[in-house]
């Protein structure tokens, strides 16, 4: 199973997500579901690392791990970074909903690191 656990601030913007694991619905390289989540929370990161100022750090050590934090960003950011965590959660929801006992996702909102 994927778990994922993504941290809100109190503004709503995505602060940090954790990810481990493997869905196991098909074989290493094949899974659709691993595909899938690796897709939208890879391009999450990159993501709100283009957002001008914003200062985001994240590591990817072996597969099936990845994890990324923003550290830092404008004001005139947060829409924008709202806009990339609504994404990434309706998405990886929608895979949780859709592949039960592949991917759990839980989210703690306005976390403070």
């Amino acid at each position: 199973m994927i778990e994922v656990r993504a941290r809100l601030g109190a503004d709503g913007v995505l602060r940090r997500v954790d990810s481990s694991g493997h869905a196991g619905t098909d074989a290493r390289g094949r899974d659709l579901v691993c595909a899938a989540a690796s897709v939208l929370l890879r391009t999450a990161y990159e993501a709100l690392a283009q957002v001008p100022g914003a200062r985001v750090e994240g590591s990817a050590p072996e597969p099936g791990t990845l994890w990324f934090s923003l550290r830092d960003y404008p004001p005139e950011g947060a829409d924008r970074l709202r806009g990339i965590g609504d994404f990434l959660l309706t998405g990886l929801s929608g895979l949780e909903r859709e592949h039960p006992g592949a991917l759990k996702l839980t989210t703690e909102r306005y976390w403070r690191e």
